[in-house]
C-alpha cells in the first residue's frame, strides 16, 4: 500500500515572491489550507518542503514553500504533483471517502450482483462527483455519485454497489 497521497498539482506561479498556485484534488480546500504544514514533490516522500504561508484564492490553493523565494525558481516547479503522507489525512465523516481509496473498486450491480467494471477516475461537475467506470471490454460509462445510484461502498473489499437508473448504461 502506498504511503503517500496525491493532493494537487502546481498549476502556475503566483506573483514574484515564489508563491505557487496549486490545483487541489479535494473539495475541502479551506480545510486543506488550514492544516497543511508540509508537502512532498515525489510519491516516495523524499523531497520535503515546509509551507510557510497558505491561503485560498479563486478556488486555488496559494502556497509559499520554504526553499522557493523568487518567480524564476517557482516556475521550475510548474506542473509538479504535490503529495502528503497518508498518515496526515484527517478522519472523514461516515459516508465520505478519499478518491484514492475509491479508485480501483469494483462496481457491482446491486440487483443481480454482476460486475459492471472498475472505477478508474472521479471528477466533479459542480453538482456532484461522477465516477468513470471502465468495463471489461474497455468501454467506459459514467455514474453520478448520488444516493439514488451509489448504494453501498465497501472500501475494505474494494466494492461499490450501485443501482442502475434507466439510461446510465
Amino acid at each position: 500500500m502506498k504511503k503517500s497521497i496525491l493532493i494537487g498539482k502546481i498549476a502556475n506561479i503566483h506573483g514574484i515572491r515564489g508563491e505557487l498556485k496549486v490545483y487541489p484534488y479535494t473539495d475541502d480546500i479551506e480545510n486543506l489550507s488550514n492544516y497543511l504544514n508540509e508537502v512532498y514533490l515525489d510519491e516516495d516522500l523524499n523531497e520535503k518542503y515546509i509551507i510557510t504561508r497558505s491561503r485560498v484564492h479563486k478556488g486555488m490553493l496559494i502556497i509559499k514553500l520554504d526553499k522557493i523565494n523568487d518567480a524564476n525558481t517557482a516556475l521550475t516547479f510548474k506542473s509538479k504533483d504535490i503529495y502528503i503522507p497518508k498518515s496526515d489525512l484527517k478522519e472523514l465523516e461516515e459516508g465520505t471517502y478519499y478518491i484514492e481509496d475509491l479508485l480501483g473498486c469494483q462496481i457491482i450491480n446491486e440487483e443481480d450482483n454482476t460486475e459492471i467494471g472498475k472505477l478508474i477516475y472521479v471528477f466533479n461537475t459542480g453538482a456532484n462527483d461522477v465516477y468513470e467506470v471502465e468495463r471489461k471490454d474497455k468501454s467506459k460509462i459514467y455514474l453520478p455519485a448520488i444516493s439514488q445510484v451509489i448504494k453501498n461502498v465497501n472500501i475494505s473489499e474494494k466494492k461499490i454497489f450501485v443501482k442502475l437508473m434507466e439510461g446510465l448504461i
